[in-house]
């Protein structure tokens, strides 16, 4: 079958010639300086030989996600599947993996302290961070291992906390359908020396599809002193109550209206929690040096039926950690800036998996039960030369040890928990167990990460960077000891990123733009075989080109665009699980080759103003062989905001205006056959709130 070719109608073909790689002014005859934190330290994005977009507060207020893919849809790069309630999958110059391989390629952080622990991560644990009252969302595009550290092979995320500020607040409702409500509260004080801020949010849903719903809560307390040093210390804490629906299967079913709001999994759940603890201390030297601690701890707990699977078993995971980041910065010389610190993290993980009824080969009562000890030492330093006013070019280097001490609570092997065989059958004479548990063991990953920069500048409107890295990410817990079959040691290696990427940068006059142009290799991929072993070794490809530009129409109208173009290709050794033939050259399942973002947004007035959003997800296949797809979508997203000159304001926005039908996600199973997360019709959204 031969590869899609992309649709590129006349407004596609507008976003490639007006485009762009990264947020800057419009407003300005200079790139603007946007201040963001991929080097754990305040600093102007034009300064970095990287592509990093960064959405405000502002920008948050406007879009009053519900979901955080709402906001991550809008930027370049990244590719967002929702799932049912809080769920989600992304990619970041990737396709949209699942599973370890989804979350372990993309580092989480709020404040640069890492979601979960290293080889803890989960596909859904953005729903652990306080996006919707985020001061910013900062997305670092290709690998960012070199300050991020594990698991930014293909980019990092980084929610920053609320802003402490003056003394004032915020209070604000939003209602919307299927009896969706949301409360937002926000206050800040000073007091000498001292600064202290609340933000919390809860929401309750009950759901688009029958039998679903869910309820959130997020806090974030914060405070910061300010004297000889300053310390700021900030608690997140969430919790998820979730009624989960399952997909819909068949054939375009997300199209059929009998099956809409149909759920087969009625009784499919997720509650999970979480506790972050962070405190960053930081001050200088009398020589100008400047240094930086932050000790943190973090806990989190989920549990989760997996309605996936044909026995629906219950997942019961989590883990504690303590840890150190540390930093310390200086200037050699006149020329040369330099910053390093050592990374430090101790996990206690565990998981447990229990199915009430097993039939065949799928065991009934306990599945797996094992506790994972973890600890990471992680040494970095990053030299910045500049041998002339326009000319700059950056080293940075990590070694990573990561060491896992696996406790098997179990018999070992794939029997049953009392040792007993599952149930024989045509198709499982021996009467083999799907799942495998290995025996206690140790591990340890020793890997190191480089990168290489380059920002030439030809005046203060325009700029060119070149951008060379190497990357790691060590196995997951559960890719090492969560075996099926017969496989009782998983042998990994951990995967490898060569990149490189060039882009340009520039503002003229009442527009601004750039492009930036990648490659990837990606090297030891992990995946199931056929055999459904656990295996490294597959190797793929990833080429494409980032657009954006923002160009002010008028004084009122501005008109903000974004694209991406990506080619991901499956390389050589490859052949995973139900695929009998090569599939080196296919393009990887749920890879998108153009997707889309136009705002057109209207100052109205003083007091009024309006959004106009379309987003654009290209057809992809849903399978490695290449023989099933989805055709995409197109939906606008209509917003519109007064603000009254006596502190109070009203929003209202209308998501997927014109009822289009579509999937959210869309899959393929050896066993199921065409699968989808539907989208949500046409709805209306309203938000009244005050200050204060």
């Amino acid at each position: 079958m031969q590869r899609f070719n992309p649709k590129m109608s006349t407004l596609s073909l507008s976003i490639a010639l007006l485009c762009g790689a990264v947020q800057v002014s419009a407003q300005t005859n200079r790139i603007e300086s946007i201040v963001v934190t991929a080097d754990r330290q305040e600093t102007e994005l034009r300064d970095i030989a990287a592509s990093i977009y960064s959405v405000d507060s502002d920008y948050l207020d406007t879009i009053k996600h519900v979901h955080v893919g709402e906001v991550l849809n809008s930027i370049p790069g990244v590719v967002f599947n929702r799932g049912n309630g809080q769920e989600n999958l992304l990619g970041i110059r990737a396709p949209v993996l699942t599973g370890a391989g989804s979350c372990g390629s993309v580092q989480t952080s709020q404040d640069g302290i890492p979601l979960r622990a290293a080889g803890f991560c989960n596909v859904n644990q953005l729903f652990e961070a306080n996006t919707e009252q985020a001061s910013s969302i900062e997305v670092v595009r290709g690998p960012g291992s070199v300050l991020y550290g594990v698991n930014a092979l293909h980019g990092a995320i980084n929610v920053i906390s609320p802003t402490l500020g003056e003394t004032g607040g915020n209070v604000s409702l939003d209602f919307g359908p299927h009896e969706y409500g949301r409360l937002n509260l926000g206050y800040n004080m000073e007091s000498g020396d001292h600064a202290y801020g609340i933000n919390l949010n809860g929401a309750s849903d009950g759901g688009y599809k029958d039998d679903s719903g869910f309820d959130q809560q997020k806090l974030n307390l914060a405070h910061r002193y300010t004297g000889d040093i300053t310390v700021t210390t900030v608690l997140a804490a969430t919790n998820l109550n979730q009624e989960t629906a399952g997909y819909l299967v068949g054939t375009d079913a997300y199209k059929n209206d009998a099956l809409q709001k149909s759920n087969g999994n009625p009784e499919a759940y997720r509650d999970a929690s979480s506790f972050r603890l962070h405190s960053r201390i930081e001050g200088e030297f009398a020589s100008g040096a400047s240094w930086m601690l932050t000790p943190y701890i973090r806990d989190t707990e989920m549990e989760f039926m997996m309605h996936f699977l044909p026995e629906t078993p219950v997942e019961e995971s989590g883990h504690s950690s303590i840890g150190l980041q540390t930093m310390y910065s200086s200037m050699l010389t006149r020329d040369i800036e330099w910053n390093a610190g050592i990374d430090f993290e101790l996990t206690d993980g565990y998981l447990r998996q229990f199915a009430e009824n097993g039939f065949g080969s799928f065991p009934t009562g306990q599945q797996y039960d094992f506790d994972v000890d973890a600890q990471l030492i992680s040494p970095y330093a990053q030299f910045k030369f500049e041998p002339s006013a326009n000319n700059q070019f950056s080293l940075g280097l990590r070694y990573e040890l990561l060491e896992y001490d696996y406790d098997n609570k179990m018999i070992d092997g794939n029997t049953q928990a009392d040792g007993s065989s599952c149930s024989a059958s045509a198709f499982n004479p021996a009467g083999t167990c799907r799942y495998s548990r290995p025996a206690d063991r140790s591990d340890d990953f020793n890997n190191g990460s480089l990168q290489l920069g380059w920002i030439h500048d030809f005046d203060s409107t325009q700029q060119v960077f070149v951008n060379v890295a190497r990357a790691f990410r060590a196995p997951q817990a559960t890719e090492l000891y969560r075996l099926q079959v017969n496989q009782s040691v998983a042998d990994l290696n951990s995967e490898e990123v060569n990149s490189f990427e060039i882009g340009y940068r520039a503002s003229r006059d009442s527009m601004s733009y750039g492009i930036v142009a990648y490659w990837m290799e990606k090297d030891n991929v992990i995946f199931q075989d056929s055999s459904r072993s656990n295996v490294s070794g597959g190797k793929t490809d990833h080429l494409g080109l980032e657009f954006n530009s923002l160009i002010d129409l008028t004084d009122s109208l501005q008109l903000n665009i974004v694209a991406s173009y990506a080619d991901h290709t499956y390389g050589a050794n490859i052949a995973p699980r139900g695929v009998t033939a090569s599939i080196d050259g296919n393009d990887i399942d749920t890879a998108p080759n153009l997707t889309g973002n136009v705002q057109l947004r209207w100052a109205i007035n003083e007091n009024n103003s309006a959004q106009l959003e379309w987003v654009h997800m290209d057809e992809y296949f849903t399978n490695e062989a290449n023989t099933n797809s989805y055709e995409g979508h197109d939906l606008v997203n209509l917003r519109y905001q007064y603000q009254s000159t006596n502190n109070w304001y009203f929003a209202a926005r209308i998501t997927n205006l014109f009822d289009t039908k579509y999937a959210e996600r869309a899959d393929w199973t050896s066993f199921g056959g065409d699968r989808y997360f539907v989208g949500e019709p046409a709805s209306l959204y309203v938000t009244v709130g005050t200050e204060f």
